[in-house]
């Protein structure tokens, strides 16, 4: 998905050609598959003071373009790594990635406690 001015990430708004995942070079960074960058950063972007029913609609659209990105999951793994706090990336709202971020810090959570639980009983039981 196109950045915003203060990113760091350059993509340039140039139709990307669509290339199987598995033909993909490698070493190219993932961006340069994104389907958005065909389209205006407008469209993943809220303006200032948007009306929710305008919101809501401007952000099905991003979904729809990044539904058909063969870099969507790349994508979405980006927005949820570095966080990115804006936006519609790989398919997903600034509030939809909270979500996921905050189910992925829960589960890892549990993961650790099973795990510190799992080697006391192993403890306890040598």
């Amino acid at each position: 998905m196109l950045q915003p001015p203060h990113s760091s990430l350059q993509v340039a708004a140039v139709p990307a050609q669509r290339v199987p995942a598995r033909d993909r070079d490698q070493d190219a960074p993932w961006h340069t598959e994104a389907v958005c960058r065909r389209d205006e950063a407008g469209l993943f972007f809220a303006p200032s003071k948007e009306p929710t029913a305008a919101r809501l609609s401007r952000e099905e659209a991003a979904k729809r373009v990044c539904a058909r990105c063969p870099v969507m999951v790349e994508c979405r793994e980006h927005a949820l790594l570095q966080p990115e706090p804006y936006g519609v990336w790989g398919g997903l709202t600034a509030a939809e990635r909270r979500v996921v971020l905050a189910r992925r810090r829960r589960r890892d959570l549990e993961l650790k406690k099973a795990a510190r639980t799992a080697a006391g009983h192993i403890a306890a039981a040598g």
